[in-house]
């Protein structure tokens, strides 16, 4: 659905325009908070967002690539707005298809120059957040499965295109340069868009749901759905030893009786004391406090009170092999598959041509460009120059789209580097572990929150008297007269 040049007039092509580059700047500042990990509901993931957004905007280009064939003459493509937004967040997602759209416009002279703002508006900023949000609304009230997420996928993609189209034809009842009927543009764009979004639907909800079973926590949209992975370490029942002949009939129960569980022990020893009480565990003692063991059976240290568990997550080669992986398929749809599209126009060139709207077509201001109509120039061979071009292609939108998503996260994190107003900077000295500070509540009331911590206590030191404890009677309590 790339609008060419002459189908809307300039004034409204410009307003388009100023649209588009608000919403792009607007997405410029959004983005820094996905590329730099803040995902929904603070799930862990998100620093893996920034690598992997160029090469969904890639992948986007290169599905575009594969127009599928929708009714007797039609075909449609990927517009990749939900998918985009699905993958890496609606504010990243945003960006994506600006680049993917921008990628066209200039190296394939698809979609026109001046019709640039057209399609970004209605493809990105209307596609995007509309997509996204019925996915979340989705999302929210089907059950937290795998499947869910799949066919909240399926819907808000499915969606999302004629809600697009019905964008344009918007578009096209204020400045439309064609002297056709509304009610005819849009019954025309909304019926084939339908069958198209059908094809979006599919693609995405295949995509989405590769990625799920690989690797969920790469999918933006669905962090926060699903608990992240813990190890949990169950300690091995211990036999109780069989009691030995001529011991008494208590002996002989206690030898049946199973061995209590793993840390009913130490509060056991807690409660009956012995001589070697004070080696023991404390009652309050987890495995994570007391130390426990992996699957390989090296001890782990043990952690200090009042650490919670962090979840596992994946190892840096881990994505490395998905986003390589992904790459592969990227170049095989661009490079190969791409050749087996359909040669029909698409759903806007099909009702441009039938309420003769495609006479207001005006050439494209690159239409000499060397790789044009997804072609490279001189080649004769179809295949081989098709295949090149989406190559280089994808090579092109991967290296604009990587590299602005980087300058974004670069510029995330110099901003959060810089101290905010009333803290102290970077690598000033912190008070000592255990030090007494000033509790929120001490400069409203003038009371201190509590005591300092103890000697003994975890990060504690001794205990300092004050003024007023040292005018505090003794409270003491003593044993005996």
């Amino acid at each position: 659905m790339h609008v060419p040049d002459g189908f809307i007039n300039a004034p409204v092509s410009v307003a388009a325009g100023a649209v588009a580059a608000g919403a792009v700047a607007v997405s410029l500042r959004g983005a820094r908070s996905e590329l730099a990990g803040d995902g929904p509901a603070g799930a862990p993931g998100g620093e893996r967002t920034a690598p992997l957004a160029g090469l969904v905007a890639a992948f986007v280009f290169a599905v575009q690539m594969l127009n599928f064939p929708v009714a007797a003459g039609t075909s449609g493509h990927l517009l990749g707005g939900a998918l985009a937004a699905i993958l890496v967040g609606p504010y990243t997602g945003v960006l994506c298809i600006s680049v993917v759209l921008l990628m066209q416009a200039v190296l394939f002279a698809d979609g026109g120059l001046t019709a640039l703002g057209v399609n970004i508006t209605t493809m990105g900023v209307v596609g995007v957040p509309v997509a996204y949000g019925l996915f979340r609304l989705l999302v929210r009230a089907l059950p937290r499965t795998r499947r869910s997420v799949t066919g909240a996928a399926f819907v808000s993609a499915l969606v999302s295109v004629p809600v697009a189209a019905a964008a344009f034809t918007f578009l096209y009842a204020l400045g439309g340069t064609a002297d056709v009927a509304l009610g005819t543009v849009l019954g025309a764009m909304a019926g084939v868009h339908f069958l198209i979004g059908i094809g979006e639907g599919v693609i995405t909800a295949l995509t989405v749901g590769a990625v799920l079973s690989v690797r969920p926590d790469l999918v933006y949209g669905a962090r926060g759905l699903t608990a992240p992975l813990a190890l949990r370490v169950t300690a091995p029942a211990i036999p109780a030893a069989p009691a030995a002949p001529g011991a008494s009939a208590a002996a002989r129960d206690t030898a049946g009786t199973p061995a209590p569980a793993a840390g009913e022990a130490p509060a056991a020893a807690a409660r009956t004391g012995g001589p070697d009480a004070a080696d023991r565990p404390d009652a309050t003692d987890t495995p994570e406090r007391a130390g426990v063991q992996d699957t390989a059976g090296t001890p782990r240290a043990k952690e200090p009170s009042g650490t919670v568990p962090q979840p596992a997550t994946a190892a840096p080669r881990a994505t490395r092999r998905v986003w390589l992986a992904g790459l592969a398929v990227t170049l095989v749809c661009a490079g190969g598959v791409s050749y087996y599209a359909s040669a029909d126009p698409d759903g806007l060139e099909k009702v441009a041509a039938d309420h003769g709207i495609d006479e207001q077509a005006e050439e494209h201001d690159l239409a000499g460009s060397p790789l044009a109509d997804y072609g490279v120039e001189d080649i004769a061979n179809a295949r081989l120059s098709g295949g090149l071009a989406g190559v280089l292609g994808v090579g092109a939108t991967l290296a604009a789209g990587s590299g602005m998503f980087l300058a974004v996260r670069r510029r995330r994190a110099a901003t959060a580097g810089t101290p905010a107003l009333g803290t102290s900077p970077a690598g000033a000295s912190a008070p000592a572990d255990g030090a007494a500070r000033t509790a929120p509540d001490e400069g409203r009331s003038g009371r201190p929150a509590g005591p300092p911590a103890q000697a003994g206590e975890p990060g504690g030191h001794a205990r300092t008297g004050t003024s007023r404890e040292a005018t505090r009677p003794d409270t003491t309590r003593t044993d005996g007269p």
